[in-house]
Parts: C-alpha cells; structure tokens; sequence
C-alpha cells in the first residue's frame, strides 16, 4: 500500500477531527472520502480548476472551512468571532 501525506495547519486540522468525532470515524477515514468524491469529478474542467486555484491559494491562506486562527481580524486587534464561525457538526 502507498502512503501519501496531507499536511495540515492546525486551523484546518481541527475542523476534520470536529467532522470525524461528529459522525463516529477517524480523521482518515475524513480524508479518504473527501479524496474518493474529489477523484470521482476529477474530469470535470471545474473541477481540476479548482485543484489548481486551491493549490496556489494554499501558500498564504487557509481554506474557508477551517477554523479562523490565521485570519486578518486575528492579529489586527479586531474582535476574534471565531467560536461562533467555527463549523459545527452536531
């Protein structure tokens, strides 16, 4: 079996774990199956687009669906909401 490596920041992480406690499966078996159902549209032209856009996004920003950590407001001495715009899975 091969092994490939998804590096996470912790803002990205975090969600993930929340996701698989949630629904009662590991952080893998999260990957996996966002990984299966990005495969299984991967002919679409949309679809390889936006592998290219998140790809040359994911240098300097995470990725709307992660926790709020690393956002501007954070280290600008704006009001930090991340609790309530953390994704919840309940």
């Amino acid at each position: 079996m091969s092994v490939v490596r998804v590096h996470l920041e912790p803002g990205e992480i975090h969600v993930v774990e929340r996701l698989a406690k949630a629904i009662d499966v590991s952080k893998e078996d999260v990957v996996y199956a966002a990984l299966d159902r990005l495969m299984t549209d991967s002919q679409s032209p949309s679809v390889q687009t936006f592998i290219r856009e998140c790809s040359a996004g994911r240098k300097d920003n995470l990725p709307l669906w992660a926790d709020s950590e690393r956002s501007v407001h954070a280290y600008e001495g704006g009001h930090d909401d991340q609790p309530e715009e953390r994704m919840k899975f309940e």
